[in-house]
């Protein structure tokens, strides 16, 4: 959802790059656009108006103005003042005995019901075992959506007669947790379309009764300025302890990120960057700032390999890419581990020096070319995967007719995964003195 802003600070800082020494007058023209890109993602205006002050009083310092690379000097310091106003990281607080309650409160359509299963998986990774609740009775959908996806995520769901008031709901949740060794108790909160008095003091009964640890507030961040306000009210009349953003994986301008923090006080805790049900980050300061200014996010890219990947036939699968070994099976494989990671686009943006060619590619297109893939290494026998040489122009033909695709796709590929062994056998012999190069992934053009 940074992408817009990401553009234009790029060329901000471009044109910096291009100045060998930086005057007064050059960091205010810079500051200046970099004023109206803040505005433009809809960030709140006393927020951006802080932001630059800071970012001035630092860049026509003499550390800056006569260092040998001043825009590099101004980068960073717009990198470090970006992190202070997203503030510091918090992790949830579940200290102390079991079971810790978190309450999830927000307006309708927030995303405070897919939130519940996705933290609910989230914490279950880390060894806990959660408990959602749904007390959300006056939208019964909301309870019918919770309990399918306890059911798909293999995680209980405690409901009950929506005649009960959410209140005691609540208080006899927590009660069975407690009798039945749940760690984590997630209350799921009824949300309204706008605030108003029953919503709140509905939310004070509950926070009052269940004493929460934390009480996360779900902020859509397509909602843009509207968001902070939100937060604002909750956290003045409920109290909050953290926020957890959602849809940040949509096109909206991203202002919410970057204000809501800045005027609430309160921290953000995590990111929902996709629909899936993993689709839930930790929220840290620093990668989200790397990845506005567009310089990538190794962390978090080294922390979803680990996570989705088989590091074992990940090591199996390079060094028989370095013997030549390398199988059309293994690369669907490893193309199948890649794929859990989330969408390529997304991928590609957290790899330094390569978000801006992710901007180019649109997600759906590479989703599709991956489902292309597949079908033609799906529709392959497994001598043929084993050794595409045995591929003649009868056996593609079948190849194309089972995968749904035509005859030049297929060629297409196996040209590719062909040029790719080539060079993983470079690749082998640079690692004993030869010339080595960088393959490509095949069947996406251009991309290493």
């Amino acid at each position: 959802m940074f992408e817009s802003l990401s553009d234009k600070l790029e060329g901000v800082f471009k044109r910096l790059s291009g100045k060998g020494k930086l005057t007064e007058a050059d960091v205010d023209v810079a500051l200046r656009e970099v004023r109206m890109a803040l505005l433009e993602a809809d960030v709140n205006l006393k927020v951006v108006r802080q932001f630059l002050e800071r970012v001035r009083a630092r860049a026509i310092g003499a550390e800056v103005m006569q260092s040998l690379t001043p825009a590099q000097g101004v980068i960073k310091i717009v990198n470090e003042e970006l992190i202070a106003t997203l503030g510091e990281p918090a992790k949830l607080d579940v200290s102390g005995p079991a079971p810790h309650v978190l309450m999830l409160i927000g307006l309708q359509g927030a995303g405070k019901t897919t939130t519940a299963a996705k933290l609910a998986l989230h914490l279950r990774k880390q060894g806990q075992r959660p408990l959602m609740v749904a007390a959300d009775t006056r939208r019964p959908a909301a309870i019918q959506q919770l309990q399918t996806l306890g059911k798909q995520l293999d995680i209980a769901v405690f409901a009950e007669d929506t005649k009960i008031p959410p209140p005691q709901i609540c208080v006899d949740a927590v009660k069975h947790a407690s009798q039945n060794n749940y760690s984590i108790v997630i209350l799921d909160t009824a949300g309204r379309l706008h605030i108003d008095d029953d919503l709140m003091n509905e939310l004070e009964q509950v926070k009052k009764r269940t004493s929460p640890q934390e009480a996360l507030l779900i902020v859509d961040s397509m909602t843009g300025q509207e968001a902070v306000r939100v937060a604002d009210e909750f956290n003045k009349r409920v109290g909050i302890t953290g926020l957890i953003l959602t849809k940040v994986d949509g096109d909206a301008r991203g202002g919410a990120a970057l204000s809501v923090r800045s005027v609430t006080g309160v921290p953000i805790k995590f990111l929902a960057v996709g629909e899936k049900a993993d689709a839930l980050e930790p929220f840290y300061p620093d990668r989200l700032a790397s990845r506005i200014l567009g310089m990538g996010d190794v962390l978090t890219l080294i922390e979803r390999a680990q996570q989705n990947l088989d590091q074992d036939q990940a090591r199996a699968a390079a060094e028989k890419m370095l013997k030549n070994q390398f199988t059309l099976q293994d690369f669907l494989t490893q193309m199948q581990q890649l794929k859990k990671m989330g969408p390529l686009t997304q991928i590609m943006g957290m790899i330094p020096g390569m978000s801006q060619y992710a901007k180019q590619i649109p997600e759906e297109q590479t989703e599709k070319q991956f489902q292309r893939i597949e079908a033609i290494i799906n529709s392959m026998t497994p001598d043929e995967r084993r050794d595409p040489d045995i591929l003649n122009a009868r056996r593609r033909q079948r190849i194309a007719k089972g995968s749904g695709t035509q005859v030049q796709d297929v060629n297409e590929l196996m040209r590719e995964f062909k040029q790719m062994q080539k060079m993983m056998q470079q690749l082998g012999r640079a690692g004993k003195g030869g010339r080595g190069g960088l393959p490509k992934i095949p069947g996406f053009p251009g991309l290493g």
